[in-house]
């Protein structure tokens, strides 16, 4: 790329889609946030060719680039030209003319489709890490065809753009000490190695599994006071392995699951401990109990075998249960969690124990 005269001038690749062509060019990082622009945020979104600037997302992709700088990867921006520009091929037969010079002059406006998060993180991680600035990121040139059709352009470049679920997010990240963490309980602990769902955060009715992946990582994250940076040692792997394990050890039903003498399907339709919301709660009470009984806790789990995780039983009811329907509502958990350590005879917070006098004062009622 190079400026010349106020025309800024690419290596392109001329492609076209719907009959249109778009051209592919390579932009050094430290050019992005100088020639792309998005939207003023006070015009209505009516007028807009794209929704409006979530500003908490930009320092989190940007921590991404600058804690990575010899391992990130962006998808291409793709934007529109609003002004004159020019293709000159390299030659008029085969592949040569569809290789040449994309020449655009400083006056024409650019407006990005599909990227401005990308953009604005550029631009902050840049303030921190300069020397990236000569790197590149693929652009996809489009000629602007007026407000219409770019607002057509983001509602198609966002009609099929689906999010991975937060499992699959765990299985394949290698950046992160906890999803490494929660991949290795998965693979030591017997009640979770062959019956976890690490695709979906849901579990199917007719599923052989019986946690999901992102279940598990919540609930061990809680367990070991850990946030989504954390560091985590050997030592915290081995805790958090033999936690589970004991846990398995004492929800008999889970014993039945790994040995294929009960169906998974009939442990969710029947038990509240085949659903997140108990794995989440073991996570939190272990949590207190490591913290209270460091050296006996194994002892005290034992006490686990004393629950009625049958949904029939009315203890549920107000608990992980809300008119019968399992419900993952924060409080909800909160007060599963404060059942689980009454239970094992830990002591409730006073948020739990408020949850809990919530909880028997709709029963009186």
């Amino acid at each position: 790329m190079s400026l010349d005269d106020n025309v800024l001038t690419f290596t392109a690749i001329q492609g076209i889609q719907a009959g249109r062509q778009y051209y592919s060019v390579m932009c050094p990082l430290k050019v992005v946030p100088r020639i792309f622009v998005f939207d003023e945020e006070e015009v209505p979104p009516e007028l807009r060719a794209q929704r409006t600037l979530n500003k908490s997302r930009i320092p989190e992709i940007a921590r991404y680039i600058v804690d990575n700088p010899k391992d990130y990867i962006f998808s291409s921006i793709t934007a529109s030209v609003d002004g004159k520009f020019e293709f000159v091929p390299y030659g008029q037969d085969g592949t040569s003319r569809n290789l040449g010079t994309l020449k655009i002059p400083m006056t024409a406006r650019f407006l990005i489709n599909d990227g401005q998060h990308r953009r604005a993180a550029i631009e902050l991680a840049l303030k921190e890490r300069p020397e990236l600035g000569d790197e590149t990121l693929s652009v996809v040139f489009l000629h602007d065809a007026g407000l219409k059709r770019s607002q057509q352009m983001f509602a198609d470049l966002n009609r099929h753009a689906i999010r991975p679920t937060k499992s699959l997010g765990i299985l394949y990240d290698r950046r992160e000490p906890m999803a490494e963490l929660c991949r290795q309980v998965v693979d030591d602990v017997t009640v979770f190695r062959d019956l976890t769902e690490v695709e979906k955060t849901t579990i199917s009715n007719r599923s052989n599994k019986l946690h999901t992946l992102s279940a598990i990582y919540q609930a061990t994250q809680t367990l070991l006071g850990k946030t989504k940076r954390s560091k985590v040692n050997a030592e915290e792997v081995k805790l958090a392995v033999e936690f589970w394990e004991e846990v398995g050890k004492n929800v008999p039903d889970w014993q039945l699951a790994v040995k294929k003498s009960v169906g998974c399907a009939e442990l969710r339709r029947d038990y509240i401990h085949a659903h997140g919301i108990a794995i989440q709660a073991l996570g939190g009470a272990g949590a207190a109990l490591l913290a209270e009984e460091p050296k006996q806790w194994k002892k005290r789990l034992t006490a686990l075998r004393k629950i009625n995780w049958s949904r029939s039983n009315p203890e549920w009811e107000g608990r992980a249960l809300v008119n019968g329907r399992v419900s993952k509502a924060l409080v909800n958990v909160t007060r599963t969690t404060n059942f689980v350590k009454q239970t094992l005879g830990v002591a409730a917070t006073s948020k739990e124990r408020q949850a809990e006098n919530q909880v028997k004062s709709k029963k009186r009622a």
